[in-house]
C-alpha cells in the first residue's frame, strides 16, 4: 500500500511540475520598426488585476518589466512616453484527473520484490495470480494568464501583445524567482531584443 501512495505521490507532482512552465505567444505590428522608440511610460493594470494580484506581485511584475524594457535601451517616464505598455492578468479554476495503475504480482521484475530494487526482483506467482489497481484523484490549480500590452502613443494603436500562460503559484518566495523568469520568456519575443553587456 505504501508502493501505491508513493507512485501516486510522484504522479502528482510531476503533474503539476509539468503545469507549472510557462506558455508564451505573441503577435505584432510588422510594418513598424521598433527600434526607432526611445522612451516609454506605464499605462497600469486592470481593475480586475487589482483583485488577483498582492501588490507585492503587482510590484514584482512591474519591477521585471522595467528591467526588460530598461535592457532594451527604453528609457522609464511617467508621462509622455513614446510607448504605452499596459498590463492585466485573468485567472482561470481548472481540474485536473491523474489516473494510475498498479500491477501487483505476476510479472518478473514487479510486484514486492525488485519494483524498487529492493529484493530479488520475483513477483508474486503465475501471470494468472497477478492484480492491478487504478486509483482516480483529482488535482487543482490556478491558471494565470499575463497579458502585456504595447501601444503607439502617436498613433494611438497597439502594435505588440505578449501572453504568458502559467499555474498560479501562490508561495511569495517562489513568486520572488518565477515572476522575473515568467517576464523574461514573454519579453524574449518582443521585437527588440536586449543588449548584452559586455
Amino acid at each position: 500500500m505504501k508502493q501505491l501512495l508513493s507512485v501516486a505521490i510522484l504522479v502528482v507532482i510531476i503533474l503539476l511540475g509539468s503545469c507549472s512552465s510557462i506558455t508564451v505567444t505573441s503577435d505584432y505590428d510588422k510594418s513598424v520598426d521598433f527600434t526607432k522608440f526611445t522612451t516609454y511610460s506605464f499605462h497600469g493594470w486592470t481593475k480586475n488585476s487589482d483583485q488577483i494580484l498582492s501588490p507585492f506581485d503587482k510590484e514584482r511584475f512591474e519591477a521585471a518589466f522595467k528591467d526588460q524594457f530598461d535592457s532594451r535601451g527604453l528609457k522609464f517616464v511617467a508621462e509622455g512616453g513614446e510607448l504605452v505598455m499596459a498590463l492585466f492578468v485573468v485567472t482561470q479554476q481548472k481540474t485536473e484527473q491523474v489516473a494510475n495503475t498498479t500491477n501487483m504480482g505476476g510479472y518478473y521484475g514487479w510486484g514486492y520484490g525488485g519494483y524498487y530494487g529492493y529484493g530479488p526482483g520475483w513477483g508474486w506467482g503465475s501471470p494468472m495470480m497477478g492484480t492491478s489497481m487504478t486509483t482516480i484523484s483529482n488535482v487543482n490549480y490556478t491558471v494565470g494568464t499575463l497579458v502585456c500590452d504595447v501601444f503607439d502613443a502617436a498613433g494611438k494603436k497597439l502594435i505588440w501583445e505578449g501572453i504568458g500562460t502559467k499555474t498560479v503559484d501562490d508561495n511569495p518566495a517562489t513568486n520572488e524567482k518565477n515572476i522575473p523568469k515568467a517576464v523574461a520568456a514573454i519579453m524574449a519575443q518582443y521585437p527588440v531584443k536586449p543588449v548584452v553587456k559586455k
